[in-house]
């Protein structure tokens, strides 16, 4: 009697196939996402006048903050997210000697114990960038503001500004900032020093505990960004190296100091000039989303890079603009470890601020239109915040005043993440 052959190898190798096929299915990138988002505009707290507009999220939600000028008058302002709309607009301060800055704006931020603490930035001499960073706390919901103060003893009247502001861990402030004290010549028709990125914190009390270099040399007017991991506050910047490439760079307080700071990519950008153009962080235990531009080879470019490691290192980055980018990047992590970017889109001499979904995989969603704006400063830096399942925006557009003069005028816009 003939014997059949066994059907046991052929079984074997065909489990085989259908487990590489599933591996493979696993590693390969997923396709693009919708976002489905319905951006729809907010009426705006900020009157005419108003500028320079920055975000920041608590437990309470988002908060809004924007500087209102009248004659030679500043005022900075801010207003929260309710379910009714945006609260009432209070003051924080006021001067007639501010420096006021399309880019290095002002904050208000709500620590965890319910403080809010603002920024802002004040005029020390008669130089056009003689200014300090001067900081104010109010215990009662911003009714009253104790007296200013600055984070820097130095008494240059150089620049100090482009500050961000975090509350560490454990409670108190820590606020980084660009310090121009070694800027100063030491001597007449000598030439300047670099830039340098400081830090300082204060506990609950507000006393101060530390200030401290980060990094002497650095790039002399792109906004900086802070934020908190699981491990402890990071910070990126744009660093200025001796033969003027101008990449962004990250560093890491641990340990009670800051790393060596390092390159987040080799974009290998060389510019002999600031591209007044910063980074944006977003973290959330480990995980960390940076946001950037670098115009190299005269294409302006915006990417996002995500770390899963509290920002020792970064993976690729993955490219955000559609077809050219003016920069003036936002980022926020969301629950499925994507993140949600924006961006000044320019193309066919048209700007327009647009987001997107991203992917650690490097898939990304088609990008939505948030709206257009001016190509020039007036657009400002657009700010992207996320609370809950609530995306908060917020721009600078031109509007007509019932007096038929046409004025800048903080925007702000809503969506809902999709569930």
């Amino acid at each position: 009697m003939r014997r059949h052959a066994s059907a046991g190898p052929l079984v074997a190798v065909l489990l085989l196939a259908l487990a590489l096929s599933a591996l493979a299915a696993r590693q390969t990138p997923a396709g693009p996402r919708p976002l489905d988002l319905q951006v729809r505009a907010l009426e705006s707290p900020a009157a005419p006048g108003s500028g320079e507009p920055q975000l920041s999220v608590s437990s309470r939600g988002v908060l809004l903050s924007w500087i209102e000028r009248a004659g030679r008058l500043a005022t900075l302002k801010f207003s929260e997210r309710t379910t009714a709309g945006w609260s009432e607009p209070r003051a924080v301060a006021s001067g007639e000697n501010w420096f006021v800055n399309w880019a290095d704006v002002p904050s208000v931020l709500r620590l965890s114990d319910g403080t809010l603490v603002g920024h802002w930035l004040q005029k020390s001499g008669p130089g056009t960038y003689a200014y300090d960073v001067r900081l104010s706390y109010s215990k009662d919901d911003g009714r009253t503001w104790g007296a200013s103060f600055t984070p820097h003893h130095d008494g240059t009247q150089t620049e100090h500004g482009f500050a961000s502001l975090v509350e560490m861990p454990g409670g108190g402030l820590g606020l980084v900032w660009l310090d121009g004290r070694a800027m100063a010549p030491a001597s007449p028709g000598a030439a300047p020093g670099p830039m340098a990125l400081r830090f300082a914190t204060f506990d609950r009390a507000w006393r101060q505990t530390s200030e401290t270099s980060v990094d002497d040399r650095v790039c002399e007017c792109c906004p900086t960004t802070a934020a908190v991991t699981s491990e402890g506050a990071i910070v990126a910047y744009r660093d200025r190296s001796g033969d003027e490439i101008r990449d962004i760079y990250v560093s890491r307080f641990e340990s009670g100091a800051w790393t060596s700071p390092r390159a987040v990519h080799e974009d290998r950008w060389q510019i002999n000039a600031c591209p007044v153009n910063g980074p944006m962080l977003a973290a959330r235990g480990k995980d960390v989303a940076l946001a950037w531009f670098h115009g190299k080879d005269g294409e302006g470019r915006t990417f996002v890079a995500f770390s899963g490691d509290a920002g020792r290192t970064f993976g690729a980055p993955v490219r955000l603009d559609d077809r050219g980018a003016l920069g003036r990047v936002d980022v926020e992590l969301l629950p499925d470890e994507s993140a949600l970017a924006s961006w000044i889109e320019y193309a066919d001499r048209r700007a327009e601020v647009r987001m997107r979904r991203v992917d650690r995989t490097g898939a990304r969603s088609a990008s939505v239109l948030v709206a257009p704006v001016a190509s020039s400063r007036a657009s400002g830096y657009p700010r992207l915040a996320r609370h809950g399942d609530d995306v908060i925006l917020a721009w600078t557009e031109t509007v007509t005043t019932a007096s038929g003069v046409d004025a800048l005028r903080v925007a702000t816009a809503s969506a809902r993440l999709p569930r």
